[in-house]
């Protein structure tokens, strides 16, 4: 009697971790803010997946749980209820964060790099291209100044001889490579 009560109440005591365990789950950190109107909403979701978590390097503030990005997408959260303007708002965090909390940074000379760049190199490839495909039909047709010479004198006698010698003695050297018979066996 004694051990059947017993284990009833490690069964109900079991079960009172578990379901405090499982509650723990339902107090995972949801985002919810409150705001005035659903223009207010769309600037704060707008801002907070454009500005890159500084923490995190590629990743924006919408998808980061760093506590960083926690405290920049309330601080986000803040301005916008302030009535901000989304340039207020950038040039805020580009002033404390620099240019590379943006994905989007403003052309001056030290991104030139960043905007000028792959459309150049993509200039020059493409024009790369374009002169060898057309150096290429020029070549194929004749009409370039590189000539093919496609005049091939016969071989003399003596070169014929020559490369006999040397393919028969390369296809000995092959079929002995392959041959798996020991001396031996060949004698």
């Amino acid at each position: 009697m004694m051990a059947n009560h017993l284990s009833t109440l490690i069964l109900k005591l079991a079960g009172v971790v578990l379901a405090c365990l499982l509650s723990s789950v339902g107090y995972a950190a949801i985002e919810v803010y409150d705001f005035d109107s659903t223009q207010q909403e769309a600037q704060y979701r707008g801002l907070i997946e454009e500005l890159r978590c500084p923490k995190c390097q590629n990743q924006n503030l919408a998808g980061s749980d760093a506590p960083i990005a926690q405290d920049l997408k309330q601080k986000t959260y803040d301005m916008v209820k302030d009535g901000r303007s989304d340039g207020e708002i950038r040039a805020y965090m580009q002033e404390r964060y620099g240019d590379f909390i943006s994905y989007k940074p403003p052309v001056r000379p030290s991104t030139w790099i960043l905007w000028f760049f792959p459309p150049l190199l993509l200039i020059v490839l493409l024009i790369g291209w374009f002169w060898q495909s057309r150096r290429r039909q020029l070549v194929a047709s004749g009409q370039s100044r590189v000539t093919v010479d496609n005049t091939a004198s016969e071989l003399t006698a003596a070169e014929k001889a020559e490369l006999d010698r040397l393919l028969s003695r390369a296809n000995s050297t092959d079929n002995d490579a392959h041959d798996t018979t020991s001396p031996e066996d060949k004698k």
